[in-house]
């Protein structure tokens, strides 16, 4: 979306940033009445940062089942709000939205299983720990139960990713990203139709495509395409 992020209270005419703060709110009166003070801009990030420490401390005392349901939705809100475009700046995939998104893909599963293992919940618990510091679990700490879970989490970011590029490149046309999306966009469908249950090694290599196919474009990186390219073309 474009919105005028520079706002200005009508009520008390304090004046913020949409982009920093995420609010349309005044943050010194509260007044929801603002006029925009710059430019139209495309914006599509609008998360607030994913807070998780009330439910690290009721798991300390208890289990994940205790927690699950507000975990995922949490989760659920961060994922769907999270963007990629910055005060009309498009960003480099991070790994934050990456980890909350395996979060909540393998919370579902854990949610939906009759019976859970002490490795399941450990990965869990590894994932909630991780989740606000952007640390992803090496691919050798997940449980064989959960690397669909990943693999489907990542295909996900990935198109949400890719969509958001797309639309970006259609102002600033770049033919090169284009054609590495197009190939990213092949593999993603790949994974989605397999729900996700494709080698760990796939879902890494199309996540660090995309990150470096990020870099390229933000940072016109030349290097970090040819990385991007080296990475899907493991993918076959």
């Amino acid at each position: 979306m474009e919105i005028r992020g520079r706002r200005e209270c009508a009520k008390c005419g304090t004046r913020w940033s949409y982009y920093e703060m995420g609010s349309v709110s005044c943050p010194d009166c509260g007044s929801i009445r603002s006029v925009g003070v710059d430019e139209r801009t495309r914006h599509t990030d609008s998360a607030e940062p994913l807070e998780l420490n009330d439910l690290k401390t009721k798991l300390a005392d208890g289990k994940m089942s205790d927690v699950v349901d507000e975990l995922k939705s949490r989760l659920r809100t961060y994922v769907r709000k999270r963007g990629f475009v910055h005060e009309g700046q498009l960003r480099p995939l991070d790994d934050e939205i990456l980890v909350a998104a395996e979060l909540l893909h393998a919370a579902d599963v854990y949610d939906r299983s009759r019976e859970t293992s002490d490795a399941e919940d450990l990965y869990l618990l590894t994932l909630v720990n991780g989740a606000e510091t952007s640390d992803r679990p090496d691919s050798t700490d997940v449980p064989r139960s959960m690397a669909a879970a990943r693999g489907l989490a990542y295909a996900t970011v990935v198109s949400k990713y890719r969509h958001e590029a797309v639309t970006w490149l259609e102002e600033h046309p770049d033919a090169e990203a284009q054609a590495t999306l197009g190939t990213i966009r092949d593999h993603e469908k790949r994974i989605h139709a397999l729900d996700g249950d494709v080698p760990m090694a796939d879902s890494e290599a199309l996540v660090r495509a995309t990150q470096e196919l990020g870099t390229y474009v933000v940072e016109d990186d030349s290097d970090a395409l040819a990385t991007a390219r080296e990475h899907l073309s493991r993918l076959g």
